[in-house]
């Protein structure tokens, strides 16, 4: 097999680049779909990680608290 075959680009991930006449070029509906997908699910994780965060400090002032009446 010689170089040209292996290097000819095939299977390769091309993006496009926005023309001169289409500047705002900003993908198919397809891509919109997919960024706004992930932008969902980071800001569902985000609210995870806070609400986790805010249980594990309520449970920890929750269990200074015990230990306070106990002794």
């Amino acid at each position: 097999m010689s170089d040209s075959t292996e290097n000819d680009g095939q299977g390769m991930i091309v993006n496009p680049k926005p023309t001169a006449e289409n500047q705002d070029w900003d993908g198919d509906d397809a891509d919109r779909a997919d960024r706004l997908r992930f932008e969902e699910e980071q800001a569902m994780i985000r609210e995870q990680s806070e609400a986790r965060a805010a249980k594990a400090a309520a449970d920890a002032k929750k269990a200074e608290d015990a230990k306070k009446e106990a002794s």
